[in-house]
């Protein structure tokens, strides 16, 4: 491995740690979380919803209907 790749995946570890680290002391703003979603999805990390993992926990209080459901406006 070259060392410029060396620095590359050095750099990445780093990268994670300290996104692990803002997420889990709470202190992550909305653009730490969101660059560490783009961070999963450009390397191709993806989860899959199922009644026993915390994905399925996200999806039951998010504000946004099913499709197929007409939306309620209010005004």
């Amino acid at each position: 491995m070259s060392k410029s790749s060396e620095k590359l995946y050095g750099l990445q570890d780093l990268l994670i740690d300290e996104f692990i680290n803002r997420i889990e002391s709470g202190e992550a703003s909305p653009s730490d979380l969101n660059a560490a979603r783009q961070l999963l999805k450009d390397n191709g990390v993806s989860a899959t919803v199922t009644n026993d993992n915390p994905m399925a926990n996200l999806v039951s209080i998010l504000p946004f209907a099913d499709e197929g459901v007409d939306k309620v406006v209010s005004k």
